[in-house]
């Protein structure tokens, strides 16, 4: 089927939708959604090719997870993941020549890079918090 015919079935109704009250646009909740937006571009469920960008194991760097759009019948081969474990900027890097080199979704360059420069901006260590000394009393 096409993606197009997909998404006008599943648009308005389906099981990852978050509707709340004063959002004019609805939330998605579905693997491979970059944004989480409920919109065709970022929709990870009607394309043939579509990325995820996750935590790494023990939180150190990304693991981007990818569809192949020859194995689109094939849901056990279909999804492939690959981790970037170097320092942020080279992952960034490897990350964006990826997608152009591979002609990978271009559109979604953009916002891969910002979902990933997220993902390793929650892993880096807090500044420890200096503590007012209390007042003698």
């Amino acid at each position: 089927m096409s993606s197009h015919l997909v998404w006008s079935i599943i648009r308005n109704n389906n099981a990852f939708l978050v509707k709340k009250r004063n959002i004019s646009k609805p939330f998605s909740t579905e693997p491979n959604n970059l944004t989480n937006l409920n919109s065709y571009r970022y929709n990870g469920l009607v394309h043939k090719k579509t990325l995820a960008i996750a935590d790494g194991p023990d939180r150190k760097g990304f693991t981007l997870t990818y569809k192949k759009a020859k194995k689109q019948n094939k849901p056990r081969q279909n999804l492939v993941k690959r981790t970037f474990k170097s320092k942020p900027r080279r992952s960034l890097y490897k990350l964006k020549n990826f997608m152009q080199a591979n002609k990978y979704r271009t559109d979604l360059t953009k916002a891969a890079l910002r979902r990933a420069s997220a993902v390793l901006r929650s892993q880096r260590p807090q500044p420890a918090k200096k503590q007012k000394p209390k007042k003698p009393e």
